[in-house]
Order: C-alpha cells, then sequence, then structure tokens
C-alpha cells in the first residue's frame, strides 16, 4: 500500500526532474552549456501588436547577491519543465542557463533547509530575467526553494518553510503591484483537461504530512481583485496550436494476455482553454495545496475542495495575509495530468495505477502544458489597464 511518505518522495523527484549540472552551479561555464539552455525555443506565437515579450537584459550582469530589481509583475515558476516554458514565452531567445542566479542571504536561509535538497546543491535561492509585456516591466523568477522539498522538521507535523522568507523578500526588493504564481497542477475537474489553465484569487492549505500541524494547515487565502479577461480569447487562440503537442497516444492492454484482440481506446483532442475563477467555478474557489504527491481522481472529488491540486502557492498567500500592504496576487496552474480514473486499483497492489497514470502524464506533458500557462499569465499582463495595445 502506497504511504504519504512514498507521496512526498514522488513530489521531490518531479520538482527536481529535469536538473542538469549546469543548473545547480551558482556561475556555469556557458560554453559547456547545451544551446537549447542558452536560447529558448523560437515557438509560433503571433502576439498582438506591442504586446509580445521583450527581455529586458541587465548590462552589466548582476552579482548573485544583489538585490532583485524593480518590476510591475513578478511571475515565480519551480521546476525545469516550467521554467524552460516560461523562458519560451516570456524571455524568447534567453534560455534558463542565461538567467542571472540569485542567492542574496543565503546563509540566513541555509540552516533551515533540508540536505539534499535542490536549493542546498545550488547554493542560491532561485534565478531571474527581467522583460516586459507592452508598458508593463515583469521579473520572471524560478525558484529553488520549495515546500515540499527544504522542510526540516521543528516537531510532529511541523517543518521550517524558508520559502516563505523568500517570497516576502522578492516582495520587499521587487515592489511589485502584482505578483502570479504559474506552474504544473493536477485536474480536480473532469471537464478541466489536459493544458487547460486554472486562474484563481485564492489558495488553500491541505497538507497531510510534514505541515499538517502547523496553524496555517487548512487556512484559505485570498486576493480581492477583478482579473483581466480581454486578453484570455487571444491567448486561448495561442494555446491551440499546441493542440497536436497535448494530444494522448491510444491505450490498451499493456500485454497480448488480455485479448489479441484487445482494440486501441483513443482519447478526443485536448483543446486548452482558461478557467476563471467565479466564471468557471464557484469565485474564490481556491488551489490546493499538499505537501506530498496528491491528484484528483473521479472517487475523491478534490473539486468540491478546490481547483486543482499543487504544491506550494498557498505560501504566496500566507506571506501578503501578514503584509500591511500586500500586492495583490494569483495563482496560474495548467493542467499537466488531468483527472484519473478513480475505479482504477491503487491500494494492496505492488503497482498503484492511479499513482502510475498521475505521474506519467506529468513527466511526459509537463513542458506544454506549462506553455499554456505561461501563455495565460501572458494574457493577465497584457490586460491589465493601462498597458500597451
Amino acid at each position: 500500500m502506497e504511504t504519504l511518505g512514498q507521496r512526498q518522495e514522488i513530489a521531490r523527484y518531479l520538482l527536481s526532474r529535469g536538473t542538469q549540472p549546469f543548473d545547480v552551479e551558482l556561475e556555469p561555464d556557458l560554453e559547456g552549456v547545451p544551446r537549447d539552455a542558452l536560447v529558448s525555443a523560437e515557438l509560433p506565437l503571433p502576439y498582438p501588436a506591442g504586446l509580445a515579450p521583450t527581455p529586458r537584459p541587465i548590462d552589466p550582469p548582476p552579482d548573485p547577491g544583489a538585490p532583485l530589481p524593480r518590476a510591475d509583475v513578478v511571475v515565480i515558476t519551480w521546476t525545469v519543465d516550467e521554467q524552460d516554458a516560461l523562458c519560451d514565452v516570456f524571455t524568447p531567445k534567453v534560455g534558463r542557463a542565461r538567467w542571472y542566479r540569485y542567492n542574496r542571504n543565503f546563509a540566513a536561509y541555509e540552516p533551515r533547509i533540508r540536505g539534499g535538497a535542490p536549493a542546498r546543491q545550488a547554493q542560491r535561492l532561485g534565478s531571474y530575467f527581467p522583460t516586459a509585456i507592452g508598458k508593463r516591466s515583469v521579473l520572471c523568477f524560478k525558484s529553488e526553494l520549495h515546500l515540499n522539498q527544504d522542510g526540516v522538521s521543528t516537531g510532529t507535523g511541523t517543518a521550517t518553510l524558508p520559502v516563505k522568507d523568500l517570497f516576502a523578500q522578492i516582495i520587499a526588493e521587487v515592489q511589485p503591484s502584482l505578483v502570479l504564481t504559474i506552474g504544473t497542477s493536477g485536474s480536480v475537474f473532469e471537464g478541466f483537461t489536459l493544458g487547460d489553465v486554472v486562474v484563481t484569487r485564492a489558495a488553500r492549505f491541505r497538507c497531510h504530512q510534514e505541515f499538517r500541524n502547523e496553524p496555517f494547515n487548512d487556512q484559505t487565502f485570498t486576493s480581492d481583485w477583478k482579473i483581466p479577461t480581454r486578453r484570455f480569447r487571444r491567448a486561448e487562440q495561442l494555446m491551440q496550436r499546441f493542440v497536436d503537442d497535448l494530444a494522448e497516444p491510444p491505450i490498451g492492454p499493456p500485454t497480448k494476455r488480455y485479448g489479441g484482440d484487445a482494440k486501441l481506446l483513443r482519447t478526443p483532442a485536448n483543446r486548452p482553454r482558461i478557467r476563471l475563477d467565479g466564471r468557471d467555478m464557484p469565485a474564490f474557489h481556491p488551489i490546493l495545496t499538499t505537501d506530498y504527491f496528491e491528484y484528483g481522481t473521479s472517487a475523491n472529488h478534490l473539486d468540491a475542495e478546490g481547483a486543482a491540486v499543487e504544491m506550494g502557492d498557498a505560501v504566496l498567500g500566507l506571506v501578503c495575509s501578514e503584509l500591511e500592504h500586500p500586492p495583490r496576487w494569483a495563482v496560474v496552474r495548467n493542467m499537466s495530468d488531468p483527472l484519473i480514473n478513480g475505479d482504477l486499483p491503487a491500494r494492496d497492489y505492488h503497482l498503484n495505477l492511479q499513482t502510475t497514470w498521475a505521474v506519467g502524464y506529468y513527466t511526459a506533458y509537463g513542458y506544454y502544458t506549462s506553455v499554456t500557462g505561461a501563455l495565460a499569465a501572458w494574457a493577465i499582463v497584457a490586460g491589465l489597464p493601462d498597458g500597451a495595445g
């Protein structure tokens, strides 16, 4: 029987998946870095005039210990697939290896980060790159800290949470009016399919492992503002260019012992859409933040609790709830795995088929679903009042 501890280890594997040696180096030798990490992919994305993301390099390049530059908007992501997608959409022609390393005040964080965590290996808090969308300055940030990766136990069901301090530090230095946290997630609605993107102004802790006894657990945090939707239709049009990349292969029995004449089943095409709280689900329907790898199934009915399930966003809500003048914030989460069939065996088997499918979807579709998530984030920034276009 699969345990929560095993689910926690799955989460840590997925959050680190795709990391290369240069990713954990504070000053990588760019001569030895693969080209696809130096120069982002050229995606076929015809933006409206004046609204194409435009990278803004810093000259000379900043020291890793320097404070972050000011920006109107901060967009924060977490994994390699998510960062690559953010590069391809928000910092075109600038791959992740060329983002600036950031280790400001790292010595103060280090004692609260468990051995073996990505931030410990990389000896930094994250990496970043400035860009612009219309008249809006945007700071893209990839965190090396994660709720599920870093915690050092402080008691039964309590642990350190250094990513909370990182959020506060980012907000203090950048002084943004808006913070978006984006990335992969598990769908909890049958109708929210692979590549769809949930946008919500609420987040809720749903921790059953190392943070289960923290006072913030089971709390919901909200950001009460009106998300601009005028660029959503254009973003959804751009998302349709990746329908083929989101296609699921036909499936069938794993061996011929099930019957040689068994037919393969084909899945309908996934045509990604943006799913907004207050429109496609109840207002302020929260993202669910867990401290282990969780996913929605047709049997666990997580749709009654939240909009999708992931591993970190409620920390942003917690931080902003403690600030006197917090920025507006929202969660932008793409469906990297659809609602899993709850009739599949999950207990008393050596092979948990529900988890196998959830992990398989996550690893196979993490990048292209993250592209649709980045496009939804673009739509929010491009639609802000007083922007170009």
